[in-house]
């Protein structure tokens, strides 16, 4: 592959190296700080603390359980990337995967300290509310973005400036992609199994207290109540902090590949490996400098504090990204490689970026406008909730798949946009652009799960009614940012995916080009994925059912998981009467209990479908009709999660979120076309409870887990490129 680049002066890179790891030491010195003013708020009455605790046993508890089960298998992961690839691949493997669950622990660790104080701070102003809130979700947003610069980067460190490697070596290349692997399996895990958690509380929660027993959400006599509010911290917390950090990782790791790639063998492909972790670190002061914009207005309106923040960090990203690309580069340096449609400048890895920036503002308006509360889709929902259930849940399927259609475009913009300026390369650098806003996008979605479990305190520990409306304002709103945050996370997920199978194609050249007699890539040539090819279409084919299988086993598990939980609801209100009368205790622990069994049993096999699917597929084309139909089935089964993973995520994550505000419609009461009323109770809200019990598991379970499963089904190809290369 031929390059050719002007060297100009530049900055050092071990310099640099370090200046970024210093900006993610910064990111977690801010976590730390925001903790301990976090930690000072008042928890309220000794009712809310009592609550608070039983939430914060329950939750680390099941985390406790969840991450034992994934270390087996991530044991067993390590101990095979040790023998099949190298010592550095399985260490950067266990980097990936420790790093990526504690970014979730402490997700978990801060929500459920958050939740008691935001509902006291609720009590005395909406603002308090608001500040206590997203103070806990910058806090878990810093730590999410800082733990993964810090872990891309420094490893990169230990292998090139400690070790000595080259930065394009098979070793330096492998380790990094086995870093990205380790996230991506704890993050699947986390998102799954903290989904049915979660979703098998709400839904069995709401189906028998709402629906059967006419109590309040959140009621302290439904027996599911303490588990429907430890499911939104290892779900919404544990589970998004997870799958951020491994989006955050891989995508930064693909787009280093993709520089040692491209521009191998020039005295500037050290620079360009470097700068996408300059473009993060730099993203993450601005998104420090963001969290201060975060205040109401006069017109007390929530969601656009929360946008004051998100907007200062986008624009000071602007300014950060052209100092980058000035210092890093040089604005009119021209640079050209193999594969790029035409030669390009720094000036136009600049505008890749700004297409990020442009495609993360598409994807955040878009999904608010199709979630957000008083906005059509979902005024469309509660509407159709006046004539029925099943109005309900058809007009709610009709928004689901409607919110796929611009999000496609707004991709196809960010793809065609960055490959007419700079080819892949630029495809990648809009992407990394894309996640180095991660610290302020994981605070707006960490947000969300903090007022959901702030309003159940307030319920459970009998509040004023104008706590919980205050929370219940905080709540909705969370609602939004939370699937914001997932149509972001899907987004980036989705072009990252296509970065990751750029990496595949250019790896099959490299090994192809210097393969080895009598290994698997010897005459192998430039494959052309033609879809005359019947391997290519059988690819195709079963790459897009993964997405669709994925989501019915995690649909399937919430159900199972649900339909235990109403059993045990309603045994408890049979057997003990006292409980609807106020007088004794439901037995909150078994439901927790029963739970965190259920979710964990229910979450491997699905988990595990996208690591070994590529694996089977490989192995059983290469066996029946060789090398070049298995490479070629391999890469199309890529392409096939991508496309339909992409809908399915955006379409369940989307819709999920409109049910839901749908519902919230009429906690304040809902005017119909006709001018007429509904309030909470009416038959209208109880259509709107049977939607959102359908959209819970769209939304929190299976739309988001979607995300590290496009990214797991290409990291598995990526790295058995790798196996096979050494088994050569």
């Amino acid at each position: 592959m031929t390059t050719e680049l002007v060297s100009v002066a530049g900055p050092d890179i071990g310099a640099t190296i370090g200046l970024v790891l210093a900006t993610g030491v910064v990111a977690l010195l801010f976590g730390v700080v925001q903790t301990f003013g976090l930690m000072k708020a008042d928890q309220g009455s000794p009712a809310m603390r009592a609550i608070a605790a039983a939430i914060q046993e329950g939750a680390q508890a099941y985390l406790k359980r969840q991450y034992t089960t994934i270390a087996l298998v991530g044991v067993v992961i390590f101990v095979l990337a040790w023998v099949f690839l190298s010592d550095l691949a399985a260490i950067g493997f266990l980097v990936g995967a420790v790093l990526s669950g504690a970014a979730g622990f402490a997700g978990m660790l801060i929500s459920v300290r958050a939740n008691v104080r935001t509902a006291q701070a609720a009590s005395q102003s909406l603002q308090k509310g608001l500040d206590l809130a997203f103070s806990a979700g910058a806090i878990t947003g810093l730590f999410v973005a800082g733990g993964a610069l810090l872990a891309v980067t420094g490893y990169y460190a230990v292998l090139t400036l400690g070790i000595g490697l080259d930065g394009t070596s098979r070793d330096v290349i492998d380790a990094l992609v086995a870093l990205g692997f380790g996230a991506s399996l704890i993050s699947i895990f986390a998102r799954l199994g903290g989904g049915i958690f979660t979703k098998g509380a709400d839904v069995g929660g709401d189906m028998v207290g709402k629906v059967e027993a006419g109590i309040p959400e959140d009621d302290p006599r439904n027996p599911a109540t303490i588990a429907d509010n430890v499911g939104d911290n290892v779900g919404d917390c544990a589970g998004m902090a997870a799958d951020l950090f491994e989006t955050y990782a891989v995508t930064v790791v693909a787009t280093m590949v993709l520089a040692a790639i491209f521009f191998a063998g020039t005295p500037w492909v050290d620079r360009m490996m470097v700068l996408p972790l300059v473009i993060c670190g730099a993203c993450i002061l601005t998104s420090i400098a963001g969290t201060f914009f975060v205040k109401l207005g006069k017109d007390n309106n929530i969601m656009n504090a929360l946008y004051k923040g998100l907007i200062v960090t986008g624009v000071l990203s602007v300014a950060a990204l052209a100092a980058v690309v000035h210092y890093f580069i040089g604005f009119d340096t021209p640079i050209n490689y193999a594969g790029a449609p035409q030669a390009f400048t720094g000036m136009t890895l600049f505008y890749c970026g700004l297409v990020g920036l442009a495609v993360t503002a598409g994807f955040i308006v878009v999904t608010e406008y199709y979630t957000g509360t008083g906005k059509r889709p979902v005024v469309s929902i509660a509407q159709a909730s006046v004539t029925g259930h099943g109005t309900n849940v058809i007009q709610g399927l009709a928004v689901s798949m409607e919110s796929t259609a611009i999000p496609a475009l707004i991709i196809v913009f960010g793809i065609i946009s960055c490959y007419l300026l700079a080819g892949l390369f630029g495809i990648a650098i809009a992407t990394t652009t894309m996640l180095a806003l991660a610290g302020m996008i994981v605070a707006l979605d960490a947000f969300g799960p903090v007022t959901d479990n702030a309003g159940g305190i307030a319920e459970m520990a009998g509040l004023d009614k104008d706590v919980r409306h205050t929370t219940d304002a905080l709540d909705a709103v969370g609602n939004t940012t939370k699937a914001v945050t997932k149509g972001y996370a899907i987004g980036s997920a989705g072009l990252g995916a296509l970065v990751l199978f750029a990496a595949y194609t250019s790896d099959l050249q490299y090994f192809s080009a210097n393969a080895a007699p009598g290994s698997f890539f010897e005459g192998l040539g430039e494959l052309t994925f033609s879809l005359s090819s019947p391997w290519v279409v059988i690819g195709l084919l079963i790459g897009g059912l993964l997405p669709y299988l994925f989501a019915g086993m995690g649909m399937t598990a919430v159900g199972r998981a649900a339909q235990s939980v109403v059993e045990e609801v309603r045994r408890q209100f049979r057997e003990n009467p006292g409980i609807m009368q106020g007088t004794v205790k439901p037995d909150y622990g078994r439901a927790v209990d029963m739970l965190t069994k259920a979710a964990i049993r229910e979450m491997v096999i699905p988990s595990l479908l996208p690591v070994l699917s590529p694996i089977v597929l490989f192995f059983v084309v290469y066996h029946i009709g060789g090398a070049v139909p298995a490479f070629e089935a391999l890469g199309a089964m890529l392409l096939g999660v991508i496309v339909t993973g992409i809908f399915v995520a955006i379409s369940m994550t989307s819709g999920g979120g409109a049910w839901d505000n749908a519902k919230k419609s009429f906690e304040d009461g809902f005017t119909d076309k006709d001018g007429v009323k509904h309030f909470k109770g009416s038959e209208a809200h109880k259509a709107s409870v049977t939607g959102d019990t359908v959209g819970d598991p769209y939304k929190d379970t299976s739309g988001p887990a979607i995300n590290p499963m496009i990214k797991i089904t290409n990291i598995v190809a990526l790295l058995m490129l790798a196996v096979l290369a050494h088994a050569g």
